[in-house]
């Protein structure tokens, strides 16, 4: 099996910065593409970010780009996102992601396999 462990979340103001880590273990050679997803409070969980296995390849939403970085460690069994310039509608819990095939980053939550139970995000105006 696998487990993700999301951390970092926290509350911080408008154009502050946090940094999430996602830490995967058990039998990670079975993963792939890694993601983060957040959902706000009423929402749809949403797709954040996303990198290939050997993250020479990422994807973001349209409102993060810029903002967010996404990144990985394989080493270190480890997926960073970096949030900078933070607003207001970034706030939500973001969740980690994993699949385990091979192939395009995907944006829908129903395309990954394995979920970590999220950390909450809160940024005040």
């Amino acid at each position: 099996q696998v487990q993700l462990v999301e951390s970092g979340g926290g509350l911080v103001q408008a154009g502050g910065s946090l940094r999430l880590s996602c830490t995967t273990s058990g039998r990670t050679f079975r993963l792939n593409t890694m993601a983060w997803f957040r959902q706000a409070p009423g929402k749809e969980r949403e797709f954040v970010a996303g990198i290939s296995w050997l993250g020479g390849s990422t994807d973001y939403t349209d409102s993060v780009k810029g903002r967010f970085t996404i990144s990985r460690d394989n080493a270190k069994n480890t997926v960073y996102l970096q949030m900078d310039s933070l607003k207001p509608e970034d706030t939500g819990v973001y969740y980690c992601a994993a699949d385990r095939l091979a192939g395009s980053i995907e944006v829908l939550p129903g395309a990954y396999d394995y979920w970590g139970q999220g950390t909450l995000v809160t940024v005040s105006s």
